[in-house]
């Protein structure tokens, strides 16, 4: 079985492929070395602030938009047990999440919720 990645594994995969130390991240984010290597090893939580995120991300050399950048964001998202915000955001993906939730558990979501979806998903795809 796979093993799923959280975000301090990811975060730290992410700086290392950058070949960046520890030390060498924390300067050119302004951040302080002990919290980031908490939060690499699993000991404390991502950041909840969108700013300090994108703070680290551009210290990463993330391109905003790319699959890194979204991975970045959900698994924090995900990390602290809430839905991301460019998500939440959606008036439209939000009315189907409902349903979505329910697929993921196996139960079985109604025919309107499905074309819904369904919807979404095909709009998200152009």
């Amino acid at each position: 079985m796979k093993k799923s990645i959280k975000f301090g594994g990811y975060f730290e995969q992410l700086r290392q492929g950058q070949g960046l130390t520890l030390r060498m991240f924390c300067k050119k984010a302004a951040c302080d070395p002990a919290n980031i290597s908490r939060m690499e090893r699993g000991l404390i939580s991502p950041p909840k602030g969108r700013e300090i995120l994108e703070k680290y991300a551009e210290a990463l050399n993330l391109i905003e938009g790319s699959d890194e950048w979204y991975q970045f964001f959900d698994l924090a998202a995900a990390d602290q047990g809430i839905v991301p915000q460019d998500i939440m955001a959606d008036a439209e993906l939000v009315k189907v999440l409902p349903a979505f939730f329910r697929t993921l558990r196996g139960q079985k979501p109604t025919d309107e919720e499905m074309t819904k979806l369904a919807e979404k998903i095909r709009k998200g795809m152009k």
